[in-house]
């Protein structure tokens, strides 16, 4: 069988990195920051939760590591984006340069290796076990023995669709990007919530690149967010930054992903296989773009 349990199982691995990068990227949208840098937040991401996992001897550790960096490049983005006035586009394009350099140049200065670094002690996340939900074919694999931040990004969807509709804190993020003047009358620094959602953003881009390097695999690979933060961002454009919308378009293209892996079995060159998601993207996007401009005349 072509779809097979194998294939639904590595749906969500694939599917989490774009997915929590997306909710932060909607974040930012919402608050009126166009913010293209989730690329290189995700590898600094990556090599933070390989660098804690490896000095701490824990996930935890290169989790929290993880989340550390991510708030890091969420504050850089702002310092230089929001409170000193750059434009988001080169910050965004800075950040992404930055990570790939910084990353190569600290596992050569850590490590004393280059291209790949991996080690015993980089500990996998741990995986959560549903009991007898896990011998269901096919929904079993889907849903059990998956990785705790998978469950978090779907969490994460629910959590951040009630936070933008009904808390008075996400209310006010979209207002900045509606009417910021209006939210300055009131006394509420637009700035300060703009800091906020690039720190969210960075948090959970690094959480999804974690997921690349100790839950997909237990390593670290120079380049290995492989596109995915181009591929979030084209989630985000495509549904308008609406949660409901940017669910269903990551399991999509983590589907594309799995298939193609499956796909690689039957002959067809490597470079074909990884290109689809890719191909989908720009088919999307395109399709996305020609529905508007048919709307608007």
């Amino acid at each position: 069988m072509f779809f097979d349990s194998a294939i639904a199982e590595s749906i969500p691995r694939f599917f989490t990195p774009v997915l929590l990068a997306a909710i932060g990227s909607a974040l930012c949208e919402r608050a009126g920051v166009f913010n293209i840098a989730l690329e290189g937040m995700m590898l600094i991401g990556a090599f933070a939760a390989v660098v804690g996992c490896y000095y701490a001897g824990d996930w935890t550790g290169g989790l929290g590591l993880a989340v550390l960096a991510g708030m890091a490049t969420g504050l850089v983005f702002a310092f230089f984006g929001v409170h000193r006035g750059g434009d988001d586009i080169i910050v965004s394009i800075g950040l992404n340069v930055l990570a790939v350099g910084l990353t190569a140049f600290l596992l050569r200065g850590l490590f004393g290796v280059q291209g790949q670094f991996d080690d015993p002690r980089i500990v996998e996340i741990p995986k959560v076990d549903l009991g007898t939900i896990a011998d269901i074919p096919v929904l079993g694999s889907l849903v059990s023995g998956q990785s705790i931040l998978v469950w978090f990004a779907v969490i994460m969807v629910f959590a951040t669709h009630y936070f933008l509709k009904y808390h008075k804190a996400g209310l006010r993020l979209r207002a900045v990007g509606q009417n910021a003047s209006a939210l300055r009358s009131v006394g509420i620094s637009p700035q300060w919530v703009k800091t906020g959602a690039l720190v969210a953003c960075g948090i959970l881009c690094a959480l999804g690149g974690a997921q690349l390097s100790i839950s997909n695999v237990t390593l670290f690979t120079e380049g290995m967010s492989a596109g995915r933060g181009w591929i979030a961002l084209v989630i985000v454009m495509m549904c308008g930054a609406r949660l409901p919308w940017i669910f269903p378009a990551a399991i999509l293209f983590g589907l594309v992903d799995a298939l193609g892996f499956r796909i690689q079995g039957l002959g067809l060159p490597q470079q074909f296989t990884e290109a689809l998601p890719y191909v989908l993207a720009i088919v999307v996007l395109i399709a996305a773009f020609s529905r508007r401009a048919k709307q608007q005349h």
